[in-house]
Protein backbone atom coordinates (compact mmCIF):
# COMPACT_ATOMS: atom_id res chain seq x y z
CA UNK A 1 0.00 0.00 0.00
CA UNK A 2 3.54 2.46 0.43
CA UNK A 3 2.92 2.92 -3.85
CA UNK A 4 -1.05 4.04 -3.43
CA UNK A 5 -2.96 6.07 -0.92
CA UNK A 6 -5.40 4.29 0.76
CA UNK A 7 -8.11 6.98 -0.56
CA UNK A 8 -7.12 5.79 -3.76
CA UNK A 9 -7.61 2.30 -3.31
CA UNK A 10 -10.63 2.84 -1.68
CA UNK A 11 -12.21 5.29 -4.54
CA UNK A 12 -11.28 2.67 -6.87
CA UNK A 13 -11.81 -0.26 -5.00
CA UNK A 14 -8.34 -2.55 -5.68
CA UNK A 15 -5.47 -3.45 -3.53
CA UNK A 16 -1.85 -3.92 -4.43
CA UNK A 17 -0.04 -7.03 -3.06
CA UNK A 18 2.79 -7.48 -4.99
CA UNK A 19 5.32 -5.59 -6.62
CA UNK A 20 7.84 -7.87 -8.59
CA UNK A 21 9.99 -7.39 -11.82
CA UNK A 22 8.83 -3.95 -12.20
CA UNK A 23 4.82 -5.19 -12.48
CA UNK A 24 2.00 -4.41 -9.79
CA UNK A 25 -0.39 -6.84 -9.09
CA UNK A 26 -3.43 -5.37 -8.14
CA UNK A 27 -6.67 -7.25 -6.84
CA UNK A 28 -9.71 -5.55 -8.34
CA UNK A 29 -13.61 -6.26 -8.24
CA UNK A 30 -13.65 -5.50 -12.10
CA UNK A 31 -9.94 -6.54 -13.68
CA UNK A 32 -11.39 -5.56 -17.07
CA UNK A 33 -11.69 -2.07 -16.05
CA UNK A 34 -8.85 -0.68 -17.78
CA UNK A 35 -9.70 2.88 -17.03
CA UNK A 36 -8.70 2.30 -13.15
CA UNK A 37 -5.46 0.22 -14.59
CA UNK A 38 -4.67 2.80 -17.04
CA UNK A 39 -4.63 5.68 -14.27
CA UNK A 40 -2.77 3.57 -12.01
CA UNK A 41 0.07 2.81 -14.16
CA UNK A 42 0.87 6.19 -14.75
CA UNK A 43 0.14 7.27 -10.83
CA UNK A 44 3.54 4.60 -10.34
CA UNK A 45 4.88 3.91 -13.22
CA UNK A 46 4.51 0.09 -13.41
CA UNK A 47 2.82 -2.40 -15.53
CA UNK A 48 -0.29 -3.26 -13.91
CA UNK A 49 -1.20 -6.79 -13.62
CA UNK A 50 -5.00 -7.19 -12.45
CA UNK A 51 -6.44 -10.27 -10.50
CA UNK A 52 -10.15 -10.69 -9.88
CA UNK A 53 -11.09 -11.06 -6.20
CA UNK A 54 -14.86 -10.79 -4.27
CA UNK A 55 -15.91 -6.84 -2.77
CA UNK A 56 -15.95 -8.36 1.18
CA UNK A 57 -12.78 -9.12 0.63
CA UNK A 58 -11.18 -5.46 -0.51
CA UNK A 59 -13.23 -4.10 2.01
CA UNK A 60 -11.80 -6.33 4.51
CA UNK A 61 -8.08 -5.37 3.73
CA UNK A 62 -9.12 -2.05 3.59
CA UNK A 63 -10.68 -1.78 7.00
CA UNK A 64 -7.20 -3.08 8.35
CA UNK A 65 -5.21 -0.60 6.76
CA UNK A 66 -7.24 1.72 8.14
CA UNK A 67 -5.92 0.67 11.00
CA UNK A 68 -2.61 0.34 10.65
CA UNK A 69 -2.34 4.17 9.53
CA UNK A 70 -3.34 5.17 12.57
CA UNK A 71 -1.07 2.94 14.04
CA UNK A 72 1.78 4.20 11.60
CA UNK A 73 0.87 7.66 12.21
CA UNK A 74 1.71 6.39 16.04
CA UNK A 75 4.86 5.35 15.18
CA UNK A 76 6.22 7.90 12.97
CA UNK A 77 4.80 10.43 16.32
CA UNK A 78 6.81 8.64 18.57
CA UNK A 79 10.48 8.84 17.03
CA UNK A 80 9.59 12.12 16.77
CA UNK A 81 8.76 12.67 20.36
CA UNK A 82 12.20 12.72 22.01
CA UNK A 83 12.23 16.39 19.74
CA UNK A 84 8.80 17.19 21.53
CA UNK A 85 9.72 16.48 24.29
CA UNK A 86 13.23 18.58 24.20
CA UNK A 87 11.52 21.65 22.98
CA UNK A 88 8.95 21.34 26.15
CA UNK A 89 11.68 21.47 28.14
CA UNK A 90 13.64 24.23 26.38
CA UNK A 91 10.56 26.08 26.57
CA UNK A 92 10.64 26.15 30.60
CA UNK A 93 8.40 22.69 30.88
CA UNK A 94 5.44 24.35 29.27
CA UNK A 95 3.57 22.76 25.96
CA UNK A 96 3.84 25.52 23.63
CA UNK A 97 0.86 26.20 20.54
CA UNK A 98 3.70 25.85 18.18
CA UNK A 99 4.87 22.69 19.40
CA UNK A 100 1.64 21.05 19.24
CA UNK A 101 1.18 22.87 15.67
CA UNK A 102 3.76 20.25 15.06
CA UNK A 103 3.05 17.44 12.47
CA UNK A 104 3.03 14.44 14.05
CA UNK A 105 0.66 15.14 17.23
CA UNK A 106 -1.62 17.26 14.98
CA UNK A 107 -1.94 14.76 12.26
CA UNK A 108 -2.63 12.17 15.36
CA UNK A 109 -5.62 13.66 16.93
CA UNK A 110 -7.45 14.94 13.05
CA UNK A 111 -7.39 10.98 12.23
CA UNK A 112 -8.42 10.23 15.24
CA UNK A 113 -11.55 12.89 14.68
CA UNK A 114 -11.61 11.71 11.07
CA UNK A 115 -12.12 8.45 12.18
CA UNK A 116 -14.78 8.89 14.51
CA UNK A 117 -16.76 10.97 11.83
CA UNK A 118 -16.46 8.13 9.03
CA UNK A 119 -17.02 5.40 10.98
CA UNK A 120 -20.32 6.90 12.76
CA UNK A 121 -19.14 7.59 16.47
CA UNK A 122 -21.16 9.40 18.77
CA UNK A 123 -18.37 9.80 21.31
CA UNK A 124 -14.95 9.78 21.64
CA UNK A 125 -13.17 8.56 24.78
CA UNK A 126 -9.34 9.55 24.95
CA UNK A 127 -8.55 7.64 28.52
CA UNK A 128 -4.80 7.91 30.81
CA UNK A 129 -3.50 5.07 32.65
CA UNK A 130 -0.66 3.90 34.21
CA UNK A 131 0.91 2.24 31.10
CA UNK A 132 -0.70 4.46 28.27
CA UNK A 133 -4.39 6.12 27.28
CA UNK A 134 -6.74 3.46 25.36
CA UNK A 135 -9.06 5.68 22.37
CA UNK A 136 -12.01 4.19 22.52
CA UNK A 137 -15.28 4.78 19.96
CA UNK A 138 -18.89 4.72 21.16
CA UNK A 139 -20.85 3.49 18.05
CA UNK A 140 -24.48 2.30 17.77
CA UNK A 141 -24.03 3.04 21.47
CA UNK A 142 -21.32 0.38 22.35
CA UNK A 143 -18.22 1.81 23.70
CA UNK A 144 -15.42 0.03 21.46
CA UNK A 145 -11.85 0.17 22.31
CA UNK A 146 -9.78 0.69 18.60
CA UNK A 147 -5.94 1.26 20.14
CA UNK A 148 -3.64 2.10 23.05
CA UNK A 149 -1.79 5.37 22.97
CA UNK A 150 1.87 5.54 24.33
CA UNK A 151 1.72 7.17 27.73
CA UNK A 152 4.85 9.51 26.20
CA UNK A 153 1.71 11.08 23.92
CA UNK A 154 -1.30 11.35 26.02
CA UNK A 155 -0.19 14.44 27.37
CA UNK A 156 0.13 16.27 23.92
CA UNK A 157 -2.46 14.95 22.10
CA UNK A 158 -4.86 16.30 24.90
CA UNK A 159 -2.79 19.49 24.96
CA UNK A 160 -3.49 19.73 21.13
CA UNK A 161 -7.28 19.41 21.31
CA UNK A 162 -7.47 21.91 23.82
CA UNK A 163 -5.96 24.34 21.95
CA UNK A 164 -8.64 23.51 19.38
CA UNK A 165 -11.05 24.25 21.58
CA UNK A 166 -10.21 27.28 23.50
CA UNK A 167 -9.61 25.37 26.62
CA UNK A 168 -6.73 26.32 28.87
CA UNK A 169 -3.93 23.95 28.68
CA UNK A 170 -2.32 25.02 31.40
CA UNK A 171 -5.27 23.94 33.96
CA UNK A 172 -5.48 20.37 34.67
CA UNK A 173 -7.03 20.42 38.34
CA UNK A 174 -10.34 20.95 37.38
CA UNK A 175 -13.37 20.13 34.58
CA UNK A 176 -13.67 21.81 31.01
CA UNK A 177 -15.68 22.22 28.56
CA UNK A 178 -15.09 23.54 24.94
CA UNK A 179 -16.03 22.83 21.17
CA UNK A 180 -14.90 23.34 18.26
CA UNK A 181 -15.59 22.44 14.60
CA UNK A 182 -13.84 19.88 11.97
CA UNK A 183 -14.48 19.19 8.25
CA UNK A 184 -14.58 15.83 6.56
CA UNK A 185 -15.17 15.71 3.14
CA UNK A 186 -18.17 17.67 2.71
CA UNK A 187 -20.23 17.69 5.61
CA UNK A 188 -19.60 19.72 8.84
CA UNK A 189 -19.50 18.06 12.20
CA UNK A 190 -20.03 20.40 16.20
CA UNK A 191 -17.39 19.02 19.01
CA UNK A 192 -18.58 19.47 22.20
CA UNK A 193 -15.00 18.49 24.67
CA UNK A 194 -14.98 17.78 28.22
CA UNK A 195 -12.26 17.05 29.99
CA UNK A 196 -11.92 15.30 33.83
CA UNK A 197 -8.64 15.25 36.00
CA UNK A 198 -8.03 11.51 36.60
CA UNK A 199 -5.04 10.03 39.37
CA UNK A 200 -3.29 9.19 35.72
CA UNK A 201 -3.57 12.66 33.86
CA UNK A 202 -6.78 14.09 32.15
CA UNK A 203 -9.38 12.29 30.35
CA UNK A 204 -11.04 13.80 27.17
CA UNK A 205 -14.71 12.92 25.60
CA UNK A 206 -15.30 14.52 22.48
CA UNK A 207 -19.06 14.52 21.63
CA UNK A 208 -19.85 14.46 18.18
CA UNK A 209 -22.53 16.41 16.62
CA UNK A 210 -23.53 16.52 13.18
CA UNK A 211 -24.29 20.43 11.72
CA UNK A 212 -27.15 19.09 9.94
CA UNK A 213 -28.70 16.40 11.98
CA UNK A 214 -30.59 13.64 9.95
CA UNK A 215 -34.17 14.12 10.37
CA UNK A 216 -36.34 10.43 10.09
CA UNK A 217 -39.93 9.64 9.34
CA UNK A 218 -41.80 7.95 13.02
CA UNK A 219 -41.82 4.62 10.42
CA UNK A 220 -37.90 5.05 10.13
CA UNK A 221 -37.20 5.51 13.59
CA UNK A 222 -38.82 2.57 14.53
CA UNK A 223 -42.54 3.36 15.08
CA UNK A 224 -45.32 0.95 13.81
CA UNK A 225 -49.19 0.33 14.33
CA UNK A 226 -51.06 1.76 16.77
CA UNK A 227 -47.96 3.59 18.07
CA UNK A 228 -47.27 5.32 15.25
CA UNK A 229 -50.92 6.09 14.78
CA UNK A 230 -51.55 7.28 18.36
CA UNK A 231 -48.19 9.29 18.78
CA UNK A 232 -49.09 11.06 15.88
CA UNK A 233 -52.55 12.33 16.59
CA UNK A 234 -50.93 13.34 20.22
CA UNK A 235 -48.58 15.97 18.42
CA UNK A 236 -50.96 17.17 16.25
CA UNK A 237 -53.61 18.61 19.18
CA UNK A 238 -53.56 22.01 19.65
CA UNK A 239 -52.30 21.52 23.10
CA UNK A 240 -51.05 19.69 25.90
CA UNK A 241 -47.72 18.41 26.72
CA UNK A 242 -46.49 15.38 24.89
CA UNK A 243 -42.98 13.59 26.92
CA UNK A 244 -40.79 10.96 25.54
CA UNK A 245 -38.52 9.03 28.17
CA UNK A 246 -35.73 6.81 28.22
CA UNK A 247 -31.92 6.62 29.22
CA UNK A 248 -29.21 9.10 27.65
CA UNK A 249 -28.25 7.98 24.34
CA UNK A 250 -32.06 6.40 23.77
CA UNK A 251 -32.49 8.55 20.66
CA UNK A 252 -35.09 11.21 22.17
CA UNK A 253 -33.95 14.18 20.97
CA UNK A 254 -33.91 12.44 17.14
CA UNK A 255 -38.06 11.69 18.09
CA UNK A 256 -38.76 15.30 18.97
CA UNK A 257 -36.83 16.86 16.25
CA UNK A 258 -38.35 14.49 13.98
CA UNK A 259 -41.86 15.53 15.57
CA UNK A 260 -40.70 18.68 14.94
CA UNK A 261 -40.00 18.93 11.60
CA UNK A 262 -43.61 17.44 10.82
CA UNK A 263 -45.28 19.76 12.70
CA UNK A 264 -43.54 22.94 11.31
CA UNK A 265 -45.64 24.85 8.70
CA UNK A 266 -45.82 28.15 7.39
CA UNK A 267 -48.98 28.79 9.79
CA UNK A 268 -47.27 27.71 13.54
CA UNK A 269 -44.58 29.24 15.39
CA UNK A 270 -42.05 26.60 17.05
CA UNK A 271 -39.48 27.63 19.71
CA UNK A 272 -37.13 25.34 21.26
CA UNK A 273 -34.85 25.47 24.76
CA UNK A 274 -32.08 22.71 24.19
CA UNK A 275 -28.50 21.85 25.96
CA UNK A 276 -27.42 21.79 23.84
CA UNK A 277 -28.66 22.14 20.23
CA UNK A 278 -27.88 18.60 18.58
CA UNK A 279 -30.25 19.07 15.62
CA UNK A 280 -30.57 21.60 13.71
CA UNK A 281 -34.42 21.96 11.89
CA UNK A 282 -35.19 24.41 8.84
CA UNK A 283 -37.64 27.22 10.26
CA UNK A 284 -37.85 26.35 14.12
CA UNK A 285 -36.61 28.88 16.49
CA UNK A 286 -34.00 26.94 18.14
CA UNK A 287 -32.46 28.45 21.68
CA UNK A 288 -29.41 26.90 23.56
CA UNK A 289 -29.37 27.52 27.22
CA UNK A 290 -26.37 29.53 28.77
CA UNK A 291 -27.03 29.10 32.37
CA UNK A 292 -23.87 31.03 32.92
CA UNK A 293 -25.48 33.93 30.90
CA UNK A 294 -28.52 33.50 33.31
CA UNK A 295 -30.99 31.59 30.78
CA UNK A 296 -31.92 28.21 32.22
CA UNK A 297 -34.98 25.76 31.26
CA UNK A 298 -37.04 27.55 33.17
CA UNK A 299 -36.18 31.19 32.21
CA UNK A 300 -36.25 30.32 28.58
CA UNK A 301 -39.50 28.76 28.98
CA UNK A 302 -40.57 32.47 30.67
CA UNK A 303 -39.57 34.19 27.91
CA UNK A 304 -40.53 31.50 25.19
CA UNK A 305 -44.35 32.46 26.30
CA UNK A 306 -44.28 36.31 25.38
CA UNK A 307 -42.58 35.04 21.79
CA UNK A 308 -46.45 33.88 20.53
CA UNK A 309 -45.73 29.91 20.54
CA UNK A 310 -48.08 27.89 19.10
CA UNK A 311 -45.60 24.64 19.62
CA UNK A 312 -42.37 24.45 22.41
CA UNK A 313 -39.83 22.42 22.88
CA UNK A 314 -38.06 21.78 25.92
CA UNK A 315 -35.08 19.71 26.07
CA UNK A 316 -35.43 18.28 29.19
CA UNK A 317 -37.96 18.63 32.73
CA UNK A 318 -34.89 18.69 35.13
CA UNK A 319 -36.78 20.83 37.97
CA UNK A 320 -40.21 21.74 39.84
CA UNK A 321 -39.86 25.07 37.74
CA UNK A 322 -39.13 23.97 34.46
CA UNK A 323 -42.38 21.73 35.01
CA UNK A 324 -44.76 24.02 36.49
CA UNK A 325 -43.96 26.34 33.62
CA UNK A 326 -44.73 23.34 30.90
CA UNK A 327 -47.59 22.35 32.51
CA UNK A 328 -48.25 25.99 32.55
CA UNK A 329 -47.76 26.17 28.85
CA UNK A 330 -49.50 23.51 27.58
CA UNK A 331 -52.57 24.32 29.96
CA UNK A 332 -52.58 27.74 28.11
CA UNK A 333 -53.39 26.54 24.48
CA UNK A 334 -50.20 25.60 23.70
CA UNK A 335 -48.54 21.93 22.41
CA UNK A 336 -45.41 21.59 24.92
CA UNK A 337 -42.97 18.48 23.68
CA UNK A 338 -40.17 17.48 26.34
CA UNK A 339 -37.95 14.57 27.83
CA UNK A 340 -37.81 12.56 30.94
CA UNK A 341 -35.11 10.10 32.22
CA UNK A 342 -37.30 7.73 33.66
CA UNK A 343 -38.01 3.59 32.63
CA UNK A 344 -40.84 3.56 31.60
CA UNK A 345 -43.93 5.45 29.75
CA UNK A 346 -45.86 5.37 33.27
CA UNK A 347 -42.67 6.06 35.39
CA UNK A 348 -42.90 9.69 34.46
CA UNK A 349 -46.13 10.36 36.25
CA UNK A 350 -44.78 9.91 39.60
CA UNK A 351 -41.41 11.81 38.69
CA UNK A 352 -43.59 14.88 37.85
CA UNK A 353 -45.54 14.58 40.61
CA UNK A 354 -42.21 14.43 42.63
CA UNK A 355 -41.31 17.72 40.93
CA UNK A 356 -44.76 19.36 42.51
CA UNK A 357 -46.70 19.18 39.53
CA UNK A 358 -50.73 17.86 41.24
CA UNK A 359 -52.02 15.00 39.82
CA UNK A 360 -55.09 17.10 38.46
CA UNK A 361 -52.85 19.37 36.11
CA UNK A 362 -51.47 16.09 35.29
CA UNK A 363 -54.49 14.20 34.07
CA UNK A 364 -55.64 17.44 31.93
CA UNK A 365 -52.68 18.48 30.41
CA UNK A 366 -50.48 15.14 29.25
CA UNK A 367 -51.33 14.09 25.71
CA UNK A 368 -49.17 11.01 25.91
CA UNK A 369 -45.69 9.64 27.25
CA UNK A 370 -43.89 7.62 24.74
CA UNK A 371 -41.19 5.53 26.36
CA UNK A 372 -38.18 4.20 23.92
CA UNK A 373 -34.55 2.22 23.77
CA UNK A 374 -32.18 2.12 20.43
CA UNK A 375 -31.39 -1.54 19.69
CA UNK A 376 -28.44 -2.31 16.96
CA UNK A 377 -30.08 -4.20 14.09
CA UNK A 378 -28.53 -6.90 12.69
CA UNK A 379 -25.71 -6.03 9.71
CA UNK A 380 -27.74 -6.89 6.58
CA UNK A 381 -24.76 -7.95 4.88
CA UNK A 382 -23.36 -11.35 6.85
CA UNK A 383 -27.01 -11.77 8.80
CA UNK A 384 -27.68 -15.41 8.82
CA UNK A 385 -30.38 -17.76 10.85
CA UNK A 386 -29.96 -20.31 13.25
CA UNK A 387 -32.23 -22.73 15.47
CA UNK A 388 -31.95 -21.00 19.21
CA UNK A 389 -31.78 -23.36 22.41
CA UNK A 390 -34.46 -24.51 24.37
CA UNK A 391 -34.55 -21.51 26.93
CA UNK A 392 -34.52 -18.89 24.41
CA UNK A 393 -37.37 -20.44 22.46
CA UNK A 394 -39.16 -20.81 26.00
CA UNK A 395 -38.42 -17.07 26.31
CA UNK A 396 -39.37 -15.66 23.13
CA UNK A 397 -42.91 -18.01 23.27
CA UNK A 398 -43.65 -16.56 26.63
CA UNK A 399 -43.59 -12.84 25.34
CA UNK A 400 -45.42 -13.81 21.92
CA UNK A 401 -48.29 -15.37 23.98
CA UNK A 402 -48.40 -12.42 26.06
CA UNK A 403 -49.18 -10.19 23.11
CA UNK A 404 -51.49 -13.02 21.70
CA UNK A 405 -53.62 -12.61 24.96
CA UNK A 406 -53.77 -8.96 24.25
CA UNK A 407 -56.93 -8.30 22.38
CA UNK A 408 -57.41 -4.74 22.97
CA UNK A 409 -54.10 -4.37 21.06
CA UNK A 410 -54.73 -6.71 18.06
CA UNK A 411 -58.03 -5.70 17.63
CA UNK A 412 -56.97 -2.25 17.29
CA UNK A 413 -53.44 -3.23 15.72
CA UNK A 414 -53.57 -5.50 12.28
CA UNK A 415 -49.97 -4.67 11.75
CA UNK A 416 -49.01 -6.22 14.95
CA UNK A 417 -51.98 -9.05 14.82
CA UNK A 418 -50.34 -10.22 11.23
CA UNK A 419 -47.16 -10.65 13.10
CA UNK A 420 -47.92 -12.74 15.94
CA UNK A 421 -50.20 -15.17 12.80
CA UNK A 422 -47.09 -15.64 11.39
CA UNK A 423 -44.98 -16.30 14.08
CA UNK A 424 -47.82 -18.83 15.96
CA UNK A 425 -48.03 -20.57 12.37
CA UNK A 426 -44.22 -21.72 12.21
CA UNK A 427 -44.12 -25.15 13.63
CA UNK A 428 -40.27 -24.31 14.59
CA UNK A 429 -38.43 -21.07 15.79
CA UNK A 430 -36.06 -19.85 13.77
CA UNK A 431 -33.98 -16.66 14.90
CA UNK A 432 -31.19 -14.36 13.44
CA UNK A 433 -27.86 -13.13 14.39
CA UNK A 434 -24.36 -11.24 12.40
CA UNK A 435 -21.84 -13.68 12.39
CA UNK A 436 -19.33 -10.61 11.57
CA UNK A 437 -17.60 -8.70 8.35
CA UNK A 438 -15.96 -5.73 7.30
CA UNK A 439 -19.07 -3.76 6.79
CA UNK A 440 -19.96 -3.90 10.66
CA UNK A 441 -16.62 -3.91 11.89
CA UNK A 442 -17.05 -7.78 12.40
CA UNK A 443 -19.72 -7.20 14.97
CA UNK A 444 -22.83 -8.80 13.48
CA UNK A 445 -24.71 -5.39 14.06
CA UNK A 446 -25.00 -2.64 11.22
CA UNK A 447 -27.36 0.80 12.62
CA UNK A 448 -29.75 1.04 15.23
CA UNK A 449 -33.62 0.92 15.67
CA UNK A 450 -36.02 2.14 18.21
CA UNK A 451 -38.35 0.34 20.25
CA UNK A 452 -41.32 1.75 21.76
CA UNK A 453 -44.45 1.98 24.43
CA UNK A 454 -47.07 4.66 24.37
CA UNK A 455 -48.86 5.53 27.16
CA UNK A 456 -52.09 7.37 25.63
CA UNK A 457 -54.54 9.60 27.71
CA UNK A 458 -57.66 7.64 28.35
CA UNK A 459 -60.51 8.34 30.74
CA UNK A 460 -59.19 5.35 32.62
CA UNK A 461 -55.57 6.78 33.01
CA UNK A 462 -56.77 10.18 33.90
CA UNK A 463 -58.91 8.88 36.59
CA UNK A 464 -56.03 6.60 38.10
CA UNK A 465 -53.85 9.47 38.13
CA UNK A 466 -56.62 11.33 40.03
CA UNK A 467 -56.65 8.33 42.50
CA UNK A 468 -52.77 9.03 42.87
CA UNK A 469 -52.41 5.08 41.66
CA UNK A 470 -48.99 3.81 41.42
CA UNK A 471 -47.45 3.73 38.42
CA UNK A 472 -47.88 -0.18 37.80
CA UNK A 473 -51.49 0.10 38.26
CA UNK A 474 -51.47 2.67 35.81
CA UNK A 475 -48.93 0.65 33.77
CA UNK A 476 -51.26 -2.44 33.71
CA UNK A 477 -53.88 -0.40 32.97
CA UNK A 478 -52.15 1.23 29.90
CA UNK A 479 -51.64 -2.95 28.58
CA UNK A 480 -55.21 -3.96 29.49
CA UNK A 481 -56.06 -1.15 26.96
CA UNK A 482 -53.31 -2.34 24.38
CA UNK A 483 -50.35 -0.81 24.60
CA UNK A 484 -47.81 -2.72 23.51
CA UNK A 485 -44.80 -2.63 25.98
CA UNK A 486 -40.56 -1.71 25.23
CA UNK A 487 -40.19 -5.36 25.81
CA UNK A 488 -42.64 -6.80 23.34
CA UNK A 489 -41.78 -4.07 21.04
CA UNK A 490 -38.24 -5.89 21.46
CA UNK A 491 -39.38 -9.14 21.21
CA UNK A 492 -41.58 -9.09 17.94
CA UNK A 493 -38.10 -7.21 16.11
CA UNK A 494 -36.09 -10.13 16.98
CA UNK A 495 -38.80 -12.74 15.57
CA UNK A 496 -38.98 -10.54 12.39
CA UNK A 497 -35.21 -11.04 12.16
CA UNK A 498 -34.06 -7.33 12.75
CA UNK A 499 -32.33 -7.82 15.95
CA UNK A 500 -31.36 -10.19 18.74
CA UNK A 501 -32.56 -11.32 22.26
CA UNK A 502 -29.00 -9.88 23.60
CA UNK A 503 -29.66 -6.45 22.22
CA UNK A 504 -33.33 -6.46 23.38
CA UNK A 505 -32.42 -7.71 26.76
CA UNK A 506 -29.53 -4.94 27.14
CA UNK A 507 -31.62 -2.22 26.84
CA UNK A 508 -35.30 -2.93 28.03
CA UNK A 509 -34.74 -5.56 31.23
Amino acid sequence: MDLVPLNVAKKYRFVPFELKENKLSLAMIDPLDLQTIDFIERKTGYKVVPYITTEKTIEKVLEEQKGKELGEEITAALQEITETTLKIEESGGEITDATLRDAPIARIVSMILETAVKIGASDVHIEPGEDGSRLRYRVDGILEEKRKLPKEMHDSVIARIKILASMKIDEKRVPQDGRFKVQVGKSETDLRISTLPTIYGEKVVIRLLKEEGTVFSFRDLGMRGSTLKRFEEASLKPNGMLLVTGPTGSGKTVTLASALSKLNTVRVNIVTLEDPVEIRVPGVNQVQVNPQAGLDFADGLRSFLRQDPNIIMVGEIRDGDTAELAVHAALTGHLVLSTLHTNSAAGALPRLLDMGVENFLLASTVNAILAQRLVRKICVDCKEEYEPPEEVQESVKKIVDEISENKALLARDPEISKIIKTVNGKDKLTLWHGKGCPKCGNSGYRGRLGIYELLYMTEEISRLILENAPSSKIHEMAVKLGMLTLLQDGYLRIVEGITTLEEVLRVAK
